[in-house]
């Protein structure tokens, strides 16, 4: 894409050097900042309260499919603050021509690169849904990049990779449409990553595992040697990762958390507890029934996505009216389950398959009598 290609400069921009210019005002948020190359193109800004152009500061540029810099900025503004980071989102950078996207990249970081003292050891992305696809876009194609936060959204064709040159701190909600997308990331990837699911839809995390992903990203900055280590802050981390564990009362979700204390922190403080306590766990045989229910409901989701957008390829031939009456049919079993009082595993997979199937239909099919009935079963609201 030409998103990647245009991207590279950012190595030649991104240099510690001090501002040439006064810098703006510090510990607070900033929603247009006009790019000095590029008056056309602007980025919400926040510089911690305590930066200052002689030391180097990590990063994290921003992209929201909706051009809505001030959102991402406000996101990371506490976590950003505590450790120290500069966040720049763009208020261009919004779903579409990737070359917008691009544009609105270049002219972003370079200006940012020219006002502050930036780390390009700690240049960090984060994106929300199609700004996540242009985040891991950019990171892909450059080897610089320490980390991205992927919200609601994978890499720019929706394919999960087994490595990447650069951390991957994932997020979720249980009714997003691109849910299975990110359990399907977290499974396939064995580079460093995390996958945070929370009670939602398709948006930006709550604060919480915002602050989450930033700290995460601290952890291994001081694993890969991009930041100095920390021992007490390691240990603080670590006694608020044990108490999320014990805290947990899914023993699918308690194994995946230890299985991550112990992959974060070994080397860093002492898990040999974490250790014990995870091997102990997966030698239980409803531990192992848990781990088997969740993965086989992940790939029946993934069956039953996969056998309506066959059915949708049919209305294209002869078997166009049993296709299209095997549709509602589906459809209609779907909408019930999504309608159900209680918040259940079940709720939620009719809800996130009722809302991928509605979103992207129109790039799928051009069946007008389809596409009318699928407005029967379009879910309100996120």
């Amino acid at each position: 894409m030409r998103l990647l290609k245009t991207f590279l400069f950012v190595a030649l921009v991104l240099c510690p050097r001090a501002a040439a210019a006064q810098a703006p005002e510090r510990g607070v948020p900033l929603e247009r900042v006009v790019c000095a190359d590029d008056p056309a193109q602007t980025y919400a800004l926040y510089l911690p309260a305590a930066y200052a152009p002689e030391r180097q500061w990590g990063v994290i540029f921003a992209f929201h499919p909706a051009a809505r810099g001030p959102l991402m900025v406000e996101k990371f503004r506490a976590a950003a603050e505590q450790y120290g980071y500069i966040v720049a989102a763009s208020n261009n950078s919004r779903n579409g021509p990737h070359a917008a996207s691009a544009e609105a990249a270049k002219a972003m970081t370079a200006d940012v690169g020219r006002r502050f003292s930036v780390d390009p050891r700690r240049v960090y992305l984060a994106g929300m849904s199609g700004g996540a696809r242009v985040a891991t876009g950019i990171a892909l194609a450059n080897t610089f990049i320490a980390g991205v936060i992927a919200s609601s959204a994978g890499f720019p064709d929706s394919q999960p990779r087994t490595t990447v040159p650069f951390a991957v701190f994932a997020t979720a909600g249980t009714e997003d449409f691109n849910y299975l997308e990110m359990r399907q990331l977290d499974r396939r990837l064995s580079s460093p990553h995390f996958l945070a699911v929370f009670r939602g839809g398709h948006t930006l995390p709550p604060d919480d595992v915002a602050f989450d992903a930033i700290e995460w990203m601290e952890l291994q900055a001081m694993r890969s040697g991009r930041r100095s280590r920390d021992e007490a802050l390691a240990v603080r981390m670590l006694e608020k990762r044990r108490a999320r564990t014990v805290a947990s009362t899914d023993v699918a979700e308690t194994v995946y958390l230890l299985r991550a204390v112990v992959e974060d922190f070994k080397g860093l403080a002492d898990v040999t507890a974490d250790e014990r306590r995870l091997e102990a766990l997966l030698r239980q045989s409803d531990v192992k029934k848990a781990l088997k229910s969740e993965r086989e409901s992940d790939d029946a989701e993934a069956r039953m996505l996969g056998d309506i957008f066959a059915l949708e390829a049919q209305l294209r031939d002869d078997a166009r009216e049993t296709a299209l009456m095997t549709l509602r049919e589906r459809l209609t079993r779907l909408s019930r389950r999504a309608a159900g009082e209680a918040d259940t595993p079940d709720r939620s997979q009719a809800r996130r398959v009722l809302r991928l199937v509605t979103a992207g239909a129109a790039e799928r099919t051009s069946d007008r009598q389809y596409l009318q009935l699928l407005e029967q079963f379009r879910l309100q609201g996120r």
